[in-house]
């Protein structure tokens, strides 16, 4: 990093993760993002080092500049200012075509292939717990250039295997990735609250490059289920910058995806009213941002 770079030294766990995640992001790439956390770090990441990327949302919006507070794939906030908007059969129609280079997912499950379960803990049909579903996960993970996922880390969730395949990654390992026709190169790195993966280029298992300041190998180990590799040069992540934290911030000003603002929302006496202050108060702060930034 140059050195003229300022760190933050006040961040919350879940803008570590997003600033990481940003990093990830080069310039010149078409990315298909998710809503939340995964929106965020890729604003983060086109508002700094990827100023020329393009993000693509379900919905069927592409290189929007919202003004408002990111909420949704698919309503009017993520549409502003967007070069496209198109069907969501269309996008998707795309990625499959090969038009995308990366994709950033989260997942209930991941195996040590990088195989992603958001359908069903315990076993399908006769699951233990109904999840999220599939959405464009199995889209994303099969076709674009490269896969990025970010989930919270429990070994739980952490698992040899899945219980149901809902997006793959290298499959059983090895070339069956390719044996299976698939696009795209696979999981590139997972990044969670207490460290970042990536995967060996001839097994398609997942280790252990780096992790978060304050924690230990072992004890990220012990948060997984499977046989967890380590890499001989495993390193510490790097701290957020204040630049990052402060577009963080702007991005999501009540903390509703990186905070505890989630609660408020939840609040029954708050709703669309304070749904819609939200958007309104946001407007001001993120134009500035974006004129600040040339967007």
């Amino acid at each position: 990093m140059a050195a003229n770079i300022v760190y933050a030294n006040d961040y919350t766990l879940m803008e570590l993760m997003a600033a990481t995640m940003a990093r990830e992001f080069r310039d010149m790439e078409t990315a298909f993002v998710g809503i939340g956390p995964p929106l965020i770090a890729a604003m983060v990441a086109k508002l700094t080092d990827a100023p020329n990327m393009t993000i693509a949302v379900e919905g069927g919006a592409i290189g929007s500049s919202p003004r408002r507070l990111l909420t949704c794939i698919a309503d009017s906030t993520i549409d502003e200012r967007a070069y496209a908007c198109l069907p969501m059969w269309r996008l998707f129609g795309d990625q499959q075509r090969g038009f995308f280079d990366v994709g950033l997912i989260g997942a209930a499950q991941i195996d040590k292939y990088g195989n992603l379960n958001t359908t069903a803990l315990g076993g399908y049909p006769n699951c233990k717990v109904r999840v999220a579903g599939s959405g464009g996960g199995n889209d994303i993970g099969s076709s674009v250039g490269r896969l990025l996922i970010m989930m919270r880390q429990e070994k739980r969730r952490f698992v040899d295997r899945v219980d149901y395949l809902t997006t793959p990654g290298f499959l059983s390992g090895g070339d069956s990735r390719q044996k299976a026709g698939l696009r795209g190169s696979g999981p590139s790195a997972v990044i969670t609250d207490m460290g970042v993966f990536r995967f060996d280029p001839k097994t398609g298992e997942m280790y252990l490059a780096q992790c978060h300041p304050g924690l230990e190998p072992e004890t990220i180990k012990y948060n997984v289920s499977f046989e967890l590799n380590i890499s001989p040069d495993v390193g510490v992540t790097e701290a957020p910058t204040q630049e990052q934290v402060e577009i963080m911030r702007s991005l999501d000003p009540f903390g509703l995806y990186l905070g505890t603002g989630r609660q408020v929302m939840a609040d029954p006496e708050k709703g669309f009213d304070f749904y819609m202050e939200i958007l309104d108060k946001s407007y001001e702060t993120m134009e500035t941002l974006f004129s600040k930034m040339g967007k």
